[in-house]
Protein backbone atom coordinates (compact mmCIF):
# COMPACT_ATOMS: atom_id res chain seq x y z
CA UNK A 1 0.00 0.00 0.00
CA UNK A 2 2.84 2.35 0.86
CA UNK A 3 4.57 1.49 -2.43
CA UNK A 4 1.50 2.62 -4.44
CA UNK A 5 1.37 5.95 -2.58
CA UNK A 6 5.05 6.62 -3.30
CA UNK A 7 4.56 5.82 -7.01
CA UNK A 8 1.67 8.34 -7.19
CA UNK A 9 3.81 11.04 -5.60
CA UNK A 10 6.63 10.38 -8.05
CA UNK A 11 4.28 10.53 -11.04
CA UNK A 12 2.67 13.75 -9.78
CA UNK A 13 6.06 15.39 -9.25
CA UNK A 14 7.25 14.25 -12.68
CA UNK A 15 4.24 15.81 -14.36
CA UNK A 16 4.94 19.15 -12.69
CA UNK A 17 8.58 19.03 -13.76
CA UNK A 18 7.63 18.30 -17.37
CA UNK A 19 5.02 21.12 -17.41
CA UNK A 20 7.51 23.59 -15.97
CA UNK A 21 10.13 22.59 -18.51
CA UNK A 22 7.70 23.05 -21.37
CA UNK A 23 6.73 26.51 -20.13
CA UNK A 24 10.38 27.48 -19.76
CA UNK A 25 11.18 26.31 -23.30
CA UNK A 26 8.23 28.24 -24.70
CA UNK A 27 9.24 31.38 -22.81
CA UNK A 28 12.83 31.19 -24.05
CA UNK A 29 11.61 30.61 -27.60
CA UNK A 30 9.29 33.62 -27.39
CA UNK A 31 12.07 35.84 -26.09
CA UNK A 32 14.47 34.61 -28.77
CA UNK A 33 11.89 35.21 -31.48
CA UNK A 34 11.17 38.69 -30.16
CA UNK A 35 14.85 39.59 -30.03
CA UNK A 36 15.32 38.51 -33.62
CA UNK A 37 12.17 40.37 -34.71
CA UNK A 38 12.48 43.76 -36.38
CA UNK A 39 10.99 47.07 -35.35
CA UNK A 40 7.90 47.88 -37.38
CA UNK A 41 7.76 51.61 -36.60
CA UNK A 42 7.40 54.27 -33.91
CA UNK A 43 4.27 55.67 -32.31
CA UNK A 44 4.68 58.85 -30.23
CA UNK A 45 2.06 59.86 -27.67
CA UNK A 46 2.39 63.19 -25.85
CA UNK A 47 0.28 63.97 -22.79
CA UNK A 48 0.04 67.47 -21.40
CA UNK A 49 -2.23 70.48 -20.93
CA UNK A 50 -4.34 72.29 -23.48
CA UNK A 51 -1.21 73.59 -25.22
CA UNK A 52 1.54 71.18 -26.29
CA UNK A 53 5.05 72.59 -26.68
CA UNK A 54 6.47 69.33 -28.05
CA UNK A 55 5.49 67.49 -31.21
CA UNK A 56 6.40 64.17 -32.81
CA UNK A 57 9.30 65.61 -34.75
CA UNK A 58 10.86 67.04 -31.58
CA UNK A 59 10.82 63.57 -30.04
CA UNK A 60 12.35 61.96 -33.11
CA UNK A 61 15.05 64.62 -33.28
CA UNK A 62 15.96 63.80 -29.67
CA UNK A 63 16.30 60.02 -30.00
CA UNK A 64 17.49 59.92 -33.63
CA UNK A 65 18.54 63.32 -35.02
CA UNK A 66 18.12 63.86 -38.74
CA UNK A 67 16.03 60.76 -39.47
CA UNK A 68 12.27 60.56 -39.88
CA UNK A 69 11.63 56.87 -39.10
CA UNK A 70 15.06 55.69 -37.99
CA UNK A 71 14.37 52.37 -36.30
CA UNK A 72 12.06 50.63 -38.76
CA UNK A 73 13.53 47.23 -39.67
CA UNK A 74 16.12 47.32 -36.90
CA UNK A 75 16.31 44.20 -34.64
CA UNK A 76 14.62 44.67 -31.30
CA UNK A 77 17.60 43.22 -29.42
CA UNK A 78 19.77 46.13 -30.56
CA UNK A 79 17.67 48.75 -28.74
CA UNK A 80 18.73 50.24 -25.44
CA UNK A 81 15.43 51.63 -24.21
CA UNK A 82 16.85 52.98 -20.95
CA UNK A 83 19.37 55.10 -22.82
CA UNK A 84 16.64 56.46 -25.09
CA UNK A 85 14.49 57.36 -22.10
CA UNK A 86 17.40 59.24 -20.51
CA UNK A 87 17.92 61.20 -23.73
CA UNK A 88 14.28 62.26 -23.75
CA UNK A 89 14.28 63.24 -20.08
CA UNK A 90 17.14 65.68 -20.73
CA UNK A 91 14.63 67.83 -22.61
CA UNK A 92 13.37 70.45 -20.16
CA UNK A 93 9.79 70.08 -21.41
CA UNK A 94 9.71 66.31 -20.72
CA UNK A 95 8.49 65.42 -17.24
CA UNK A 96 8.63 61.65 -17.82
CA UNK A 97 9.24 59.25 -20.71
CA UNK A 98 8.28 55.59 -21.12
CA UNK A 99 9.46 53.43 -24.06
CA UNK A 100 8.49 49.81 -24.83
CA UNK A 101 7.72 47.43 -27.71
CA UNK A 102 4.23 46.02 -28.14
CA UNK A 103 3.41 42.57 -29.51
CA UNK A 104 3.55 43.85 -33.08
CA UNK A 105 7.10 45.17 -32.76
CA UNK A 106 5.95 48.79 -32.65
CA UNK A 107 8.10 51.09 -30.52
CA UNK A 108 5.76 53.03 -28.20
CA UNK A 109 7.09 56.38 -26.96
CA UNK A 110 4.88 57.90 -24.25
CA UNK A 111 5.82 61.44 -23.19
CA UNK A 112 4.43 63.30 -20.18
CA UNK A 113 4.97 66.99 -20.96
CA UNK A 114 5.39 69.75 -18.39
CA UNK A 115 2.48 72.17 -18.24
CA UNK A 116 3.38 75.86 -17.59
CA UNK A 117 1.19 77.67 -15.06
CA UNK A 118 2.78 81.16 -14.86
CA UNK A 119 5.21 83.50 -16.57
CA UNK A 120 7.79 85.13 -14.32
CA UNK A 121 9.91 88.24 -14.95
CA UNK A 122 12.94 88.83 -12.74
CA UNK A 123 14.36 92.15 -11.62
CA UNK A 124 17.12 91.72 -14.21
CA UNK A 125 14.56 91.48 -17.02
CA UNK A 126 14.83 87.73 -17.67
CA UNK A 127 11.64 85.79 -18.28
CA UNK A 128 10.61 82.14 -18.08
CA UNK A 129 7.66 79.84 -17.41
CA UNK A 130 7.20 77.68 -14.32
CA UNK A 131 5.21 74.48 -13.96
CA UNK A 132 3.45 72.94 -10.97
CA UNK A 133 6.82 71.74 -9.63
CA UNK A 134 8.25 75.29 -9.92
CA UNK A 135 10.70 74.09 -12.57
CA UNK A 136 11.99 76.80 -14.93
CA UNK A 137 10.81 76.37 -18.51
CA UNK A 138 12.11 78.40 -21.45
CA UNK A 139 9.86 80.59 -23.56
CA UNK A 140 8.56 78.94 -26.71
CA UNK A 141 8.82 80.40 -30.20
CA UNK A 142 6.08 78.10 -31.49
CA UNK A 143 3.11 79.59 -29.68
CA UNK A 144 2.04 82.06 -27.02
CA UNK A 145 0.03 80.82 -24.07
CA UNK A 146 -2.15 82.96 -21.81
CA UNK A 147 -0.87 82.72 -18.26
CA UNK A 148 -0.79 84.90 -15.13
CA UNK A 149 2.20 87.25 -15.27
CA UNK A 150 4.42 87.95 -12.24
CA UNK A 151 7.04 90.70 -12.36
CA UNK A 152 9.88 91.69 -10.06
CA UNK A 153 11.02 88.24 -8.85
CA UNK A 154 14.18 88.92 -6.84
CA UNK A 155 16.31 85.85 -7.68
CA UNK A 156 17.96 84.74 -10.92
CA UNK A 157 18.83 81.26 -9.66
CA UNK A 158 17.28 78.11 -11.06
CA UNK A 159 17.42 76.18 -7.78
CA UNK A 160 15.86 78.29 -5.02
CA UNK A 161 16.26 78.05 -1.26
CA UNK A 162 14.82 79.71 1.81
CA UNK A 163 12.78 82.87 1.30
CA UNK A 164 13.09 82.70 -2.50
CA UNK A 165 11.70 79.16 -2.54
CA UNK A 166 8.79 80.19 -0.31
CA UNK A 167 8.04 83.17 -2.55
CA UNK A 168 8.01 80.94 -5.63
CA UNK A 169 5.58 78.58 -3.91
CA UNK A 170 3.25 81.53 -3.26
CA UNK A 171 3.54 82.54 -6.93
CA UNK A 172 2.52 79.01 -7.90
CA UNK A 173 -0.49 79.01 -5.55
CA UNK A 174 -1.78 82.38 -6.75
CA UNK A 175 -1.32 81.43 -10.38
CA UNK A 176 -3.10 78.09 -10.02
CA UNK A 177 -6.03 79.80 -8.27
CA UNK A 178 -6.37 82.39 -11.05
CA UNK A 179 -6.05 79.72 -13.74
CA UNK A 180 -9.08 77.92 -12.30
CA UNK A 181 -11.24 81.07 -12.26
CA UNK A 182 -11.86 82.70 -15.64
CA UNK A 183 -12.89 85.98 -14.02
CA UNK A 184 -9.61 86.53 -12.15
CA UNK A 185 -7.60 85.31 -15.13
CA UNK A 186 -9.27 88.00 -17.25
CA UNK A 187 -9.32 90.76 -14.59
CA UNK A 188 -5.74 90.56 -13.26
CA UNK A 189 -3.36 91.94 -15.87
CA UNK A 190 -0.16 91.36 -13.92
CA UNK A 191 1.09 90.76 -10.39
CA UNK A 192 4.05 92.84 -9.23
CA UNK A 193 6.32 91.58 -6.45
CA UNK A 194 7.47 94.41 -4.19
CA UNK A 195 10.79 94.66 -2.38
CA UNK A 196 8.97 93.51 0.79
CA UNK A 197 7.96 90.29 -1.08
CA UNK A 198 4.29 91.23 -1.12
CA UNK A 199 2.02 91.15 -4.17
CA UNK A 200 0.41 94.12 -5.91
CA UNK A 201 -2.08 93.33 -8.66
CA UNK A 202 -2.84 95.54 -11.65
CA UNK A 203 -6.43 94.96 -12.86
CA UNK A 204 -7.61 95.21 -16.45
CA UNK A 205 -10.72 97.19 -15.52
CA UNK A 206 -10.40 99.98 -13.00
CA UNK A 207 -7.52 102.40 -12.45
CA UNK A 208 -6.61 101.07 -9.04
CA UNK A 209 -3.93 98.89 -7.48
CA UNK A 210 -4.84 95.80 -5.47
CA UNK A 211 -2.61 95.55 -2.40
CA UNK A 212 -2.74 91.81 -1.82
CA UNK A 213 -0.04 91.34 0.82
CA UNK A 214 1.77 88.01 0.94
CA UNK A 215 0.46 84.74 -0.46
CA UNK A 216 -1.06 83.49 2.78
CA UNK A 217 -4.86 83.07 2.96
CA UNK A 218 -5.09 83.89 -0.73
CA UNK A 219 -8.53 82.32 -1.15
CA UNK A 220 -10.05 84.51 1.58
CA UNK A 221 -8.37 87.59 0.09
CA UNK A 222 -9.77 86.93 -3.37
CA UNK A 223 -13.17 86.39 -1.78
CA UNK A 224 -13.04 89.74 0.05
CA UNK A 225 -11.92 91.47 -3.14
CA UNK A 226 -14.86 89.96 -5.03
CA UNK A 227 -17.26 91.21 -2.37
CA UNK A 228 -15.74 94.67 -2.68
CA UNK A 229 -16.39 94.60 -6.43
CA UNK A 230 -19.95 93.41 -5.89
CA UNK A 231 -21.08 95.58 -3.02
CA UNK A 232 -18.95 98.73 -3.09
CA UNK A 233 -17.42 99.31 -6.50
CA UNK A 234 -20.62 98.28 -8.28
CA UNK A 235 -22.54 100.82 -6.22
CA UNK A 236 -20.17 103.78 -6.18
CA UNK A 237 -18.16 103.18 -9.38
CA UNK A 238 -14.95 101.35 -10.23
CA UNK A 239 -12.98 104.48 -11.07
CA UNK A 240 -13.25 106.14 -7.68
CA UNK A 241 -10.50 104.19 -5.91
CA UNK A 242 -6.76 104.49 -6.31
CA UNK A 243 -6.02 101.37 -4.21
CA UNK A 244 -7.86 98.47 -2.62
CA UNK A 245 -6.09 96.73 0.26
CA UNK A 246 -7.13 93.16 1.17
CA UNK A 247 -3.92 92.23 2.97
CA UNK A 248 -5.46 92.35 6.45
CA UNK A 249 -7.78 89.64 7.73
CA UNK A 250 -11.42 90.64 8.06
CA UNK A 251 -11.27 93.98 6.27
CA UNK A 252 -11.05 95.70 2.91
CA UNK A 253 -9.44 99.11 2.77
CA UNK A 254 -10.40 101.22 -0.24
CA UNK A 255 -8.62 104.54 -0.81
CA UNK A 256 -10.63 106.99 -2.85
CA UNK A 257 -9.15 109.39 -5.32
CA UNK A 258 -10.50 112.59 -6.85
CA UNK A 259 -13.89 113.03 -8.47
CA UNK A 260 -14.39 111.03 -11.64
CA UNK A 261 -16.91 111.20 -14.42
CA UNK A 262 -20.10 109.23 -14.10
CA UNK A 263 -19.86 107.88 -17.66
CA UNK A 264 -16.45 106.28 -17.00
CA UNK A 265 -17.75 104.51 -13.90
CA UNK A 266 -20.79 103.15 -15.75
CA UNK A 267 -18.64 101.89 -18.62
CA UNK A 268 -16.21 100.17 -16.25
CA UNK A 269 -19.15 98.60 -14.43
CA UNK A 270 -20.55 97.32 -17.71
CA UNK A 271 -17.19 95.89 -18.78
CA UNK A 272 -16.54 94.03 -15.56
CA UNK A 273 -20.11 92.72 -15.51
CA UNK A 274 -19.52 91.19 -18.94
CA UNK A 275 -16.37 89.53 -17.65
CA UNK A 276 -18.25 88.10 -14.70
CA UNK A 277 -21.05 86.78 -16.90
CA UNK A 278 -18.42 85.05 -19.05
CA UNK A 279 -17.66 82.84 -16.04
CA UNK A 280 -20.96 81.02 -16.59
CA UNK A 281 -19.60 77.73 -15.32
CA UNK A 282 -19.38 78.95 -11.72
CA UNK A 283 -22.05 77.40 -9.44
CA UNK A 284 -24.51 79.45 -7.46
CA UNK A 285 -23.63 80.76 -4.02
CA UNK A 286 -26.13 82.91 -2.15
CA UNK A 287 -23.46 84.46 0.04
CA UNK A 288 -23.09 87.46 -2.24
CA UNK A 289 -26.69 88.51 -1.65
CA UNK A 290 -26.27 88.90 2.11
CA UNK A 291 -23.25 91.13 2.52
CA UNK A 292 -24.80 94.58 2.19
CA UNK A 293 -24.67 95.06 5.96
CA UNK A 294 -21.03 93.97 6.14
CA UNK A 295 -19.50 96.95 4.32
CA UNK A 296 -19.61 100.56 5.38
CA UNK A 297 -18.41 103.39 3.20
CA UNK A 298 -17.48 106.87 4.24
CA UNK A 299 -17.88 109.57 1.69
CA UNK A 300 -14.77 111.68 2.14
CA UNK A 301 -11.76 111.56 -0.15
CA UNK A 302 -9.05 109.19 1.06
CA UNK A 303 -11.50 107.42 3.33
CA UNK A 304 -11.23 103.89 4.68
CA UNK A 305 -13.80 101.18 3.96
CA UNK A 306 -13.82 99.00 7.11
CA UNK A 307 -15.37 95.56 6.89
CA UNK A 308 -17.61 94.51 9.79
CA UNK A 309 -16.92 90.97 10.85
CA UNK A 310 -20.45 90.09 11.99
CA UNK A 311 -23.61 90.12 9.95
CA UNK A 312 -26.45 91.70 11.95
CA UNK A 313 -30.13 91.50 11.31
CA UNK A 314 -32.62 94.33 11.62
CA UNK A 315 -32.77 93.94 15.41
CA UNK A 316 -29.01 94.39 15.70
CA UNK A 317 -28.25 90.81 16.78
CA UNK A 318 -26.13 88.31 14.89
CA UNK A 319 -28.31 86.44 12.44
CA UNK A 320 -28.79 82.72 13.23
CA UNK A 321 -26.75 80.13 11.31
CA UNK A 322 -24.44 82.86 10.06
CA UNK A 323 -20.66 82.89 10.35
CA UNK A 324 -19.16 85.60 12.50
CA UNK A 325 -16.55 86.33 9.84
CA UNK A 326 -18.43 86.56 6.58
CA UNK A 327 -15.73 88.22 4.52
CA UNK A 328 -12.96 85.94 5.74
CA UNK A 329 -15.01 82.84 4.96
CA UNK A 330 -14.10 81.19 1.67
CA UNK A 331 -17.23 79.89 -0.09
CA UNK A 332 -17.36 76.20 -0.77
CA UNK A 333 -18.23 77.04 -4.38
CA UNK A 334 -17.45 80.10 -6.49
CA UNK A 335 -20.06 82.83 -6.57
CA UNK A 336 -22.36 82.66 -9.54
CA UNK A 337 -22.28 85.70 -11.85
CA UNK A 338 -26.08 85.99 -11.76
CA UNK A 339 -25.90 87.00 -8.11
CA UNK A 340 -23.69 89.97 -8.95
CA UNK A 341 -26.36 92.55 -9.59
CA UNK A 342 -24.69 95.74 -10.61
CA UNK A 343 -25.88 99.01 -9.27
CA UNK A 344 -25.33 102.18 -11.18
CA UNK A 345 -23.88 105.05 -9.22
CA UNK A 346 -26.72 106.89 -7.51
CA UNK A 347 -27.55 110.30 -8.86
CA UNK A 348 -27.02 113.23 -6.57
CA UNK A 349 -30.24 114.49 -5.03
CA UNK A 350 -31.40 117.68 -6.70
CA UNK A 351 -32.28 120.05 -3.92
CA UNK A 352 -33.94 123.40 -4.58
CA UNK A 353 -31.54 126.26 -4.07
CA UNK A 354 -31.94 127.95 -0.74
CA UNK A 355 -33.52 131.41 -0.88
CA UNK A 356 -31.11 134.11 -0.05
CA UNK A 357 -32.24 136.51 2.62
CA UNK A 358 -32.34 139.98 1.15
CA UNK A 359 -31.75 142.72 3.72
CA UNK A 360 -34.46 145.46 3.78
CA UNK A 361 -33.62 148.55 1.83
CA UNK A 362 -32.87 151.54 3.97
CA UNK A 363 -34.95 154.61 3.39
CA UNK A 364 -32.89 157.52 2.04
CA UNK A 365 -32.23 160.18 4.60
CA UNK A 366 -33.50 163.67 3.71
CA UNK A 367 -30.87 165.99 2.45
CA UNK A 368 -30.41 169.40 4.04
CA UNK A 369 -31.46 172.24 1.68
CA UNK A 370 -30.02 175.72 2.08
CA UNK A 371 -32.56 178.41 1.27
CA UNK A 372 -31.70 182.00 0.47
CA UNK A 373 -33.05 184.58 2.93
CA UNK A 374 -36.02 186.47 1.74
Amino acid sequence: MAIKINIRKILFLSLWIVAGSVLLVLLVAAITKKNHAACTGIRVTIKGGNTLFLDRQDVLNTIAPGRNNPYKGKPLASFNLNRLEDQLKRNVWVRDADLFFDNNGLLRVNIDERDPIARVFTNEGNSYYIDSACAHLPLSDKMAVRLPVFTGFPSEKTVLHGADSLLMQQVKQLSQYMMKDTFWLAQVQQVAISSARSFEMIPVIGNHTILFGDGNDYEAKFHRLLLFYQQVAARFGFEQYSAVNVAYAGQVIGIKKGTVGKVDSLQALKNIQQMIEASHHLPVDTLSTTVDNNIMVTGTSGSILPVLNNRRDSAGAVAPNESKDTLNRVPAQPIHPSSMKSRAPSRPVQRPPAKRSVPPKEKPKPKAVMRKPM
